[in-house]
């Protein structure tokens, strides 16, 4: 059993979900404590019918805690994060900033589990986006290798933060009644509208979302020279993240048989019937934790292509679930845990 766990930014969109996940999967924890910002310090936290106070985020936190969950701004995770590991603490971080350095392992737990089982230091979760992609290019690789992967992402405004709620429902309203908005989060209108750029740009004109999809999926799946090209656009849609991927084989995998692996392997929900108009819709996979794949066709410019459509909830697999299911392998590895 963990003695002290400590959750670092259990306030926001992903750490709100991260808390509800924990309360439901009965973690095997001794003491909880929650940090946060000084500007929330203090302020009360309900938790598995306890009330809490969030303390203060310092370098300073982490005495006595084995295990720390933390989804925060990149500068917060590079400034405090190190303090845990120092203090003994095996850290679980759903921030960008620990993703690719070479030494710290970058995991999805149905993808690469060995990665996770370290004694201390620090386990990175990927992006959201690249997330749900490697969950379903794995099973491809098991059975044909992969030779290359085109995806164009399609991603929900909840991926922006709180505030990216909160634009699109605002502006939406603005919209409709013909009055202004001053949007906080996109450089430009998100109601009614679609942006091609998710994150600053970049080498070659590419953007650091799409990059990241890029290196990102290179290093979970072990395959450094695996050609990967990305375009991400952000879509007036609440929550999760969709994604249509085009891939090919090293030896031709029918559509039947790609049907079947995608279906067999844990964490993937197929939903594949364009004759009664079933596919995954983000409003049908919202609050989920699987990948959805549907769409499933033969790539008519490549025989040892095909293409599918992806679809998963940004906060929960994307984020929040995919960090507790990292700290579940964590508990089976040092107590025995099982769900």
């Amino acid at each position: 059993m963990f003695k002290q766990v400590a959750v670092v930014g259990a306030t926001g969109a992903v750490g709100r979900i991260m808390l509800r996940l924990l309360a439901e999967r009965k973690l095997p924890v001794e003491q909880y404590r929650f940090l946060s910002s000084a500007r929330s310090a203090g302020q009360p936290l309900e938790f598995q019918g306890q009330t809490y106070r969030l303390e203060e985020l310092t370098e300073k936190s982490f005495a006595g805690c084995d295990l720390v969950i933390a989804s925060t701004p990149d500068d917060v995770a590079a400034k405090y994060l190190p303090a845990a590991v120092a203090a003994g603490a095996t850290v679980i971080d759903e921030s960008g900033y620990f993703r690719m350095k070479p030494d710290i392992p970058l995991v999805i737990p149905e993808v690469n589990p060995q990665a996770a089982l370290i004694d201390r230091g620090i386990i990175s979760s990927p992006n959201c986006s690249t997330t749900q992609m490697v969950v379903a290019l794995k099973p491809l690789h098991d059975a044909a290798g992969l030779k290359r992967v085109i995806v164009s992402s399609y991603q929900a405004v909840s991926g922006a933060g709180l505030q990216g709620t909160t634009d699109l429902i605002e502006g939406t309203k603005a919209s409709l009644a013909g009055t202004d908005y001053r949007y906080s989060t996109f450089a430009h209108p998100i109601a009614f509208n679609l942006i091609p750029q998710i994150g600053s740009f970049k080498d070659e004109g590419y953007t650091s979302e799409e990059l990241k999809m890029v290196y990102e999926t290179r290093k979970i799946m072990g395959l450094p020279d695996l050609p990967v090209t990305a375009t991400c656009v952000r879509v007036p849609v609440a929550n999760c993240h969709s994604e249509t991927i085009v891939v090919e084989t090293e030896r031709p995998l029918s559509v039947a048989e790609a049907r079947r692996v995608l279906g067999a392997f844990p964490g993937i929900v197929v939903v594949d019937d364009p004759a009664q108009g079933r596919y995954p819709l983000p409003s049908d996979c919202t609050g989920r934790d699987e990948v959805f794949v549907g769409r499933i066709r033969r790539d008519l410019s490549s025989p040892q292509g095909l293409a599918f459509w992806c679809v998963s909830d940004n906060l929960r697999k994307g984020a929040a679930t995919n960090a507790v299911q990292i700290a579940e392998l964590l508990a089976a590895h040092r107590f025995g845990y099982r769900r």
